[in-house]
């Protein structure tokens, strides 16, 4: 019993120092790198800082430089709160990017699906074309599509701001799911032809639902562009009734005809960047994910 025990002492040591050997052989992270990723961090995490800063002012405060606001008020989110036409493009700006990220990916999901499976002439070609319709930029089809949703009726309204938006929702939803589908094994889809199921309820049964990761990263990153978008809000509507948030910031007004609403504004700004933050914190490892999907194969 005692040699036994001797001899177990030993190997617990040995596996004592193994273990301590290989945590100090762990490279350790040098200063300079944390004094650089807090930097980074400053940078960027200071202008909404600076934002919630000025929204907190208000009065003579706003002229105030002050990195802490001398007498905190929430004067201005109150202010934007009465305000139906900020209330209403709340609404409007649900709206529009929700009908955005649902038609995108119902829709995406069926392109990118094609893209991923079926085999026919012009299919690089067609990809890269949606991937190129991603760069075209926005302003370019503006003054067009001004005139035209002018001639047929769609000026002003909320679905005359949908399908614009998904002109380039398209493209990114469709970008993200070719990837995901492409990493689903086809085993899994004849399998259920074999046991007599259509193509459309292998889709809809097998290939979505192991594909649903992928689709919520594009549903976030496309409700996120539709969001924001604000070039086809200003252009493309002219009353509160179908602006959405971007547009209908821009119309605010001061206490007197030359006063610029600084409170205001960023107190509406915080509003309506809080919710895509949360966002984006709460689905930030999905949302790499999905950018990166199918970029390395093992």
């Amino acid at each position: 019993m005692s040699a036994a025990t001797t001899t177990k002492a030993p190997a617990d040591q040995a596996g004592t120092h193994t273990a301590a050997v290989k945590k100090d052989a762990r490279p350790k992270t040098p200063w300079w790198m944390w004094l650089t990723v807090g930097g980074i961090v400053f940078y960027c995490l200071f202008p909404f800082y600076w934002l919630i800063n000025l929204s907190l002012k208000t009065g003579a405060d706003l002229a105030d430089n002050s990195l802490v606001p001398p007498n905190p008020s929430l004067d201005n989110y109150q202010a934007i709160f009465r305000n139906d036409d900020f209330v209403r493009a709340l609404g409007n700006s649900v709206w529009v990017a929700g009908w955005t990220t649902v038609l995108a990916i119902i829709i995406g999901s069926f392109c990118a699906y094609a893209l991923a499976r079926l085999r026919f002439k012009g299919k690089f070609f067609i990809l890269g074309l949606v991937l190129a319709i991603t760069t075209f930029p926005g302003i370019a089809i503006a003054a067009p599509l001004f005139r035209l949703w002018s001639d047929i009726g769609l000026f002003d309204t909320l679905t005359g701001l949908i399908i614009p938006n998904l002109t380039f929702a398209l493209p990114l939803s469709i970008f993200i799911l070719v990837s995901f589908f492409k990493e689903i094994p086809k085993d899994l889809e004849e399998a259920a032809l074999v046991d007599g199921a259509t193509y459309f309820q292998a889709f809809r049964k097998v290939v979505v639902p192991l594909a649903a990761p992928g689709m919520a990263t594009a549903a976030i990153l496309v409700f996120i562009g539709a969001w924001n978008e604000f070039l086809f809000a200003i252009t493309l509507t002219s009353t509160p009734q179908a602006r959405t948030v971007p547009a209908a910031i821009a119309f605010f007004t001061g206490a007197t005809t030359f006063d610029i609403p600084i409170g205001t504004i960023t107190a509406a700004s915080v509003v309506i960047s809080v919710p895509l933050i949360i966002m984006v914190l709460l689905f930030q490892k999905r949302i790499v994910a999905g950018l990166t999907a199918g970029a390395v194969k093992g």
